[in-house]
């Protein structure tokens, strides 16, 4: 398993991922800030959920929430087309069997396409389409697909114009070209015994 080593961290635990996290959630948002009338939330969620430590982890990661949002999505869709045509009205009670078939289905697609890490998401989107559906409901499931696409789309522009080993050339030709100072090595970083002392 990979190690968390935050690159040229000065805050503990803030490293590369997490400010290519934000960074790619803020551009989103950015992004959005320009669609009239579109909310960002679910683009963000993609772009957040879609960051890895590296390409390979960011299409893994990205590729479970596309994958879980649209299946749960087209299934979230059918169960509420189901629901609305026996109960044009809605039925709550008929919602608790209809989850529970929606669920059991997403984890069978998800596995039998080698992406169990699209259940969570999807049954996120299955629940909120079943739930907490407004009135127009198609428009809901699809925009929903579409801003998680956006948001992973992103998320792997960030990383891949952001790569660890591309920043860390950055970064040593400006340490090179004197433009930022040099990482101090081990022994020269003070240690609690070393303050101590003085």
């Amino acid at each position: 398993m990979e190690q968390h080593n935050p690159v040229h961290a000065p805050i503990p635990g803030l490293g590369l991922r997490s400010i290519k996290t934000a960074l790619a959630a803020m551009a989103v948002a950015f992004i959005y800030a320009f669609i009239p009338n579109h909310d960002p939330t679910f683009a963000c969620i993609g772009a957040i959920f879609g960051m890895g430590a590296d390409m390979e982890n960011s299409r893994l990661n990205g590729g479970n929430r596309f994958f879980g949002t649209v299946i749960g999505g087209i299934i979230g869709l059918a169960l509420y087309w189901l629901e609305h045509l026996l109960f044009p009205a809605g039925n709550d009670w008929l919602r608790l069997p209809l989850v529970f078939m929606g669920i059991i289905v997403l984890v069978i697609l998800c596995v039998s396409f080698h992406w169990p890490g699209g259940v969570q998401p999807g049954g996120v989107v299955l629940c909120i389409i079943l739930f907490n559906t407004p009135p127009h409901h198609i428009d809901y499931a699809v925009w929903r697909m579409i801003d998680t696409g956006v948001g992973v789309a992103l998320a792997l522009l960030v990383n891949y114009f952001l790569s660890r080993d591309r920043l860390g050339r950055w970064y040593r030709a400006l340490v090179k070209r004197k433009l930022l100072p040099a990482e101090k090595s081990e022994e020269e970083k003070p240690t609690e015994n070393n303050q101590k002392k003085d």
